[in-house]
């Protein structure tokens, strides 16, 4: 395996796998691999050259992965474009595939999946000069004279190839502005924190950049959700800031400003990073910088329920990783005071090392281990690096020179464990397992994930014995 690697204190780096897609434009193929944290292969995904990683690839515990991509013709582009998704098992096989890409809706970037199996998508919204002056925006800047609203939506996925929308929330939905009073959406900037305002902003991202106009506006770049709040965080790079939305409404309670557990509809429950965009501070009050990653520390990890952000500009052009406390009882609701900024006026904790992070323009992220430790995507020198509570540097990884990662994750080492064993997936292990075991050594089938008992990457007669212990005791 062609990579660099450097190790200090290892013995306190977190067992568990890691999922990554390291990628080149001169690639013909782009390869997603599972290790084990000694960055041994555990598995590989191969995906054509032309579909290039949106975001990040996700490990579900039945071994399958979810791969967002760029797909063969968007209809949108602009940095992160994607537009098509694939599940695919552990030998390769893409057993689901769905595009989002058409005249009105475009993916792009990150996805979310979730425990009922469904999973989140973030999408372009095309909107027309009418429809943005209908809503009060003033000035156009991209010559295509258009606006790329946001959405979301949470998807079934049916069959091979079909997808059912069963949730749906539009921003276009929770704008408000101050210029123009015969409008339905007018009001005071500062007295409506829930809204956003629509003349926030340059629309066109980066268009020298990407070689040709667009119309990003707002440039969500991740999103996370919380099943026990049932709540999402989405990250928007152009407004330097976080947005938390309730998910628990209904779609029609989405669009409008009741309904769900908070009784707000589709209206930010909370946002951070920057209150001069409600009216509520000035640029000195702002910290994010076309941050990316926000993700929720999961329940019983150190820092549970904080948020954590890989702030791209958090001093100049450095970067660091941020985690904060937001200001919320136990059933999400978070405090605002009259006419004043969402709390924490700071951070809780903060990695800033310029020698290790470098500065990363854009993509990158962050996500919290169960022991404390912080894991750490780099995209522009392609690194992954676990660090501790105290800002120590456990781990630093880099695959070949001139490739990019946008971001990766590292799960717990019994991640896939409720699978293995279980061959026949009834939810049991039993004497029908080991009929299946002995077929696939038999045979000479195909890797099974689920028949490797003793994880050594060999199916035989070692795994029978592993898996009649496990059946015996």
């Amino acid at each position: 395996m062609l990579l660099i690697l450097s190790f200090l204190l290892s013995q306190e780096i977190a067992d568990g796998m890691i999922l990554f897609t390291p990628y080149n434009s001169q690639d013909s193929i782009n390869v997603t691999y599972l290790t084990d944290h000694h960055f041994n292969e555990i598995n590989t995904w191969e995906h054509e050259q032309n579909l290039v990683p949106a975001s990040m690839p996700y490990l579900n515990q039945d071994s399958t992965i979810w791969y967002p991509c760029k797909s063969s013709n968007p209809t949108m582009v602009s940095g992160g474009v994607g537009g098509l998704i694939q599940k695919l098992d552990w030998n390769n096989d893409i057993v689901w595939e769905f595009s989002i890409s058409n005249d009105s809706l475009q993916h792009h970037h990150d996805i979310e999946p979730m425990p009922n199996g469904n999973i989140l998508i973030i999408a372009w919204s095309r909107k027309n000069l009418h429809d943005a002056q209908s809503m009060g925006r003033e000035i156009i800047e991209t010559p295509l004279q258009q606006m790329w609203s946001e959405s979301i939506f949470e998807i079934k996925p049916i069959g091979s190839d079909s997808a059912e929308i069963v949730w749906e929330w539009h921003l276009w939905d929770h704008l408000v502005q101050d210029v123009n009073p015969n409008l339905s959406n007018y009001g005071v900037i500062s007295e409506h924190p829930e809204l956003l305002n629509i003349n926030l902003g340059q629309v066109g991202f980066g268009m020298s950049s990407f070689g040709s106009d667009n119309a990003d506006w707002i440039h969500f770049n991740s999103i996370d959700y919380n099943p026990y709040l049932d709540q999402i965080v989405l990250s928007s790079r152009m407004m330097n800031e976080i947005y938390i939305i309730d998910h628990s409404t209904t779609t029609q309670e989405a669009a409008s400003h009741s309904g769900g557990n908070s009784g707000k509809g589709g209206d930010f429950l909370y946002r951070w990073g920057n209150p001069q965009n409600y009216d509520r501070g000035t640029d000195a009050d702002r910290i994010l910088g076309s941050q990316h990653s926000v993700s929720w520390i999961d329940a019983d990890y150190p820092g549970e329920g904080n948020l954590l952000i890989f702030n791209n500009l958090q001093f100049g052009n450095n970067s660091a990783v941020i985690e904060i406390s937001t200001p919320n009882d136990f059933d999400g609701n978070y405090a605002l005071n009259n006419l004043e900024p969402y709390a924490p006026e700071s951070w809780n904790w903060m990695f800033y090392n310029p020698s290790i992070l470098m500065p990363q323009i854009i993509q990158s992220g962050a996500h919290r281990l169960e022991n404390g430790n912080t894991f750490i995507t780099t995209f522009s020198n392609a690194k992954m690096i676990e660090i501790s509570m105290d800002g120590d540097i456990l781990l630093e990884y880099s695959p070949p020179q001139n490739y990019v990662i946008n971001r990766a994750h590292k799960y717990a080492d019994d991640y896939l464990a409720p699978t293995i064993g279980d061959i026949n997936n009834d939810n049991f292990t039993d004497i029908l397992d080991i009929i299946l075991l002995i077929e696939i050594i038999i045979e000479e089938e195909a890797y099974n994930l689920s028949a490797d008992i003793n994880s050594d990457q060999i199916i035989d007669i070692l795994d029978i014995i592993s898996l009649l212990n496990r059946i015996l005791s």
